[in-house]
């Protein structure tokens, strides 16, 4: 047997060993400061909630996290856990996506290891499926707007009616249009999004 093989196999045992390692000492963290910050309490106390969870919460994680250990950079655990287990989806390319993922993750939301725009997106498909199963049919328009608040909520994490003053949505007509496209419906479409595609 060549040596090189003996170190590389050894190097990788030891490369899963940290792996594991940081794994574990990010989710020790997460729990001892789960009833600190609010994004925390939700996901595991009152994972029902994840709806309302938003940008500032998760920031408020990521700023703590950076603070005090800046060892759990939130893409260095995502490859920790490529280490360690089968992921779903390329490493995120931004952290705030990164730490959802992981935290729904060590929450066992998830199962395995999940981009978070992959859970979105299906989430999205699922609730557009079952809309379209009843008695709505979303005509082109409609299907468009809606897939651009998937897109925004896939990175912002929550939609709240204000944002449709902002951009993306203020290119596309703002809440008027949205208005225009769903009527009455366009509260209840917005919250049922936040719940849908959080879950």
């Amino acid at each position: 047997m060549n040596l090189d093989t003996v170190n590389r196999a050894g190097w990788d045992k030891d490369a899963v060993v940290r792996a594991d390692e940081l794994v574990n000492d990010f989710k020790a963290y997460m729990e001892a400061n789960k009833d600190e910050l609010t994004a925390l309490r939700i996901f595991y106390n009152q994972p029902f909630r994840r709806r309302e969870v938003t940008y500032s919460m998760l920031k408020e994680v990521m700023e703590k996290l950076k603070l005090e250990k800046p060892q759990f950079a939130p893409l260095r655990v995502w490859q920790a856990y490529e280490q360690l287990e089968k992921v779903n989806g390329n490493s995120p390319k931004n952290e705030l996506t990164a730490l959802v993922s992981l935290i729904r993750r060590i929450t066992e939301i998830d199962p395995v290891l999940t981009a978070y725009d992959q859970t979105v997106n299906r989430n999205f498909q699922d609730w557009v499926f079952k809309k379209q199963a009843v008695t709505l049919k979303f005509n082109e328009d409609q299907m468009n707007w809606l897939r651009t608040i998937k897109d925004y909520v896939a990175t912002s994490f929550h939609l709240e009616i204000d944002d449709l003053d902002y951009t993306p949505f203020d290119a596309l007509g703002g809440r008027g249009r949205m208005y225009q496209l769903f009527g009455d419906e366009m509260n209840l479409v917005i919250n049922e999004l936040n719940e849908a595609l959080a879950a």
